[in-house]
């Protein structure tokens, strides 16, 4: 039975799946949601048999209806290939009491490679599929990660554009190094004067704005997006929840049926909202564990039902969840809400307007399943060196936060279940924070002095992504105000 997307704001009318993703965010400014969950037509047995990309093909085919099996499996094989140093793609390693899901072998070192090394080419079959003659533009906010693997899966790409918006400050100096030293005739990066929610309502509004979609129209250029509130973006982060199952099955670690939990660093809600979508499909989950930083937005909003972003935007060491407006939380909105578009949009509609809403106590009722937690700087540099001196394993800070909150939920309900912890990205992408936990005190040095000291105390080897920024030529210095972001897309065009 074919999928149709539709609007969390508008239940009329429908997208296939190819539609959705050229489209990336519906015209209502509602994000796109399949009208119904299918179920995984594989057994676990089966599924375990497989390697990643074998997995990849069962769960996207499930959503990706419209898309061939011919179609679909050349973007599979096409994006998880040599671009990953590890032939399993998405290695787990057990520590201490959990099993880290390592999602940070890709080409940037963050677990943003696992969906979008795969979106440019659902984009570019998607257009050939609808015909679409324009130039697709993917304009993209990012908190850090997204931009880098965003900028790396379009640059040069056929028929594509890229623009993508950061937090000048706000992120880590890899981070930015990555961005502004990315190469392509086709992409350009921004620096803007605000945080990364300033960018993301920049981007939007960019979408929102019914004049300049003509305007590119008639100059050839359609808007299209690279973050999680693309469907494109989001399905393909959904196979690494079923591939970490079936391997633990494999492995003996749990029996087939046996429910476990995940627990996942949150920011825009993305990553975790996929775990939601593979319980929807058929994966026994128990408990989806969601882990903030001092920006505990979701936290608060999981333990009261309001959401209220009215509050200090803190700048933390996991710079990429430092987010007060969680974007892909309003696809759970929605579902809670009895699937009412109604509803989710007078919700959305107060978000904007007064920086807050509240649910229902039946919409609490329905999120039963999800925990939330949060961890202070504090504990998590305390984490990163605790396990470290205790196991000689290695996180970054964002990992940190989900093995913090973890480690006490832990101690607080003695649930012994088998759980995931979703480890999304390389601590060399964050060495200096990394640094600091583990040897405990404020660091001087450069970040790349940083780099092979880290390297020299764990033995681990400086990933490719670090060395080809080491001594690259920056290529992008643009930096402007959160207001300006319209123009720099429109000088881009030009």
């Amino acid at each position: 039975m074919d999928i149709i997307y539709r609007s969390t704001r508008n239940s009329a009318g429908g997208l296939k799946a190819s539609e959705a993703i050229i489209q990336g965010i519906s015209t209502d400014g509602g994000l796109f949601v399949p009208d119904h969950f299918p179920k995984l037509d594989k057994s676990v047995s089966e599924l375990a048999k497989m390697d990643y990309k074998g997995v990849a093909y069962e769960v996207m085919k499930l959503f990706l209806t419209d898309f061939s099996e011919e179609e679909l499996k050349y973007c599979i094989e096409h994006a998880y290939d040599e671009k990953f140093d590890t032939e399993e793609i998405a290695p787990l390693s057990y520590v201490e009491n959990a099993y880290y899901l390592e999602l940070f072998h890709g080409k940037t070192i963050a677990f943003k490679d696992m969906a979008l090394s795969i979106l440019p080419y659902l984009m570019t079959t998607a257009a050939k599929k609808n015909h679409v003659e324009e130039k697709i533009v993917i304009l993209t906010a990012t908190s850090g990660d997204t931009g880098k693997a965003a900028l790396a899966g379009f640059a040069d790409v056929e028929g594509c554009g890229i623009v993508v918006f950061y937090p000048k400050g706000g992120v880590s100096r890899v981070q930015e190094r990555q961005m502004v030293t990315q190469k392509g005739a086709n992409v350009k990066v921004v620096g803007i004067t605000g945080n990364f929610d300033d960018a993301q309502t920049g981007v939007k509004q960019i979408f929102a704005d019914r004049e300049l979609q003509a305007q590119m129209k008639e100059r050839g250029y359609r808007f299209s997006s690279a973050n999680s509130i693309n469907i494109g973006r989001l399905i393909p982060q959904v196979a690494y929840y079923v591939f970490a199952y079936t391997r633990l099955v494999k492995e003996g670690r749990i029996s087939d049926g046996e429910k476990i939990n995940f627990t996942v660093p949150t920011g825009n809600f993305g990553n975790i909202l996929a775990g939601y979508y593979a319980k929807q499909i058929g994966i026994p989950v128990k408990n989806l564990i969601c882990a903030s930083n001092e920006n505990k937005v979701l936290f608060d909003f999981f333990e009261s039902g309001i959401y209220d972003r009215n509050r200090e935007f803190i700048l933390t060491s996991s710079p990429s969840m430092d987010i007060l407006i969680s974007s892909n939380l309003e696809r759970l909105i929605y579902e809670i809400a009895g699937e009412d578009a109604d509803a989710c949009r007078e919700l959305m509609k107060s978000l904007s307007e007064n920086g807050r809403y509240e649910i229902t106590d039946a919409m609490k009722e329905r999120l039963k399943g999800f925990i939330g937690g949060y961890a202070s700087e504090e504990e998590c540099a305390k984490r990163i060196h605790d396990v470290y001196a205790d196991t000689g394993y290695v996180m970054d800070t964002h990992t940190a936060v989900a093995s913090a909150v973890y480690d006490k939920y832990v101690k607080a309900s003695k649930d012994t279940t088998p759980t995931v912890i979703v480890s999304t990205a390389s601590p060399f992408k964050f060495t200096r924070s990394v640094m600091e936990a583990l040897e405990q005190k404020k660091e001087d040095a450069d970040d790349f002095e940083l780099i092979d000291r880290l390297s020299a105390m764990t033995g681990m080897n400086v990933p490719n992504a670090v060395e080809e920024i080491r001594n690259a030529e920056v290529l992008h210095d643009t930096v402007c105000d959160k207001e300006q972001m319209k123009d720099e897309v429109i000088k881009f065009l030009k």
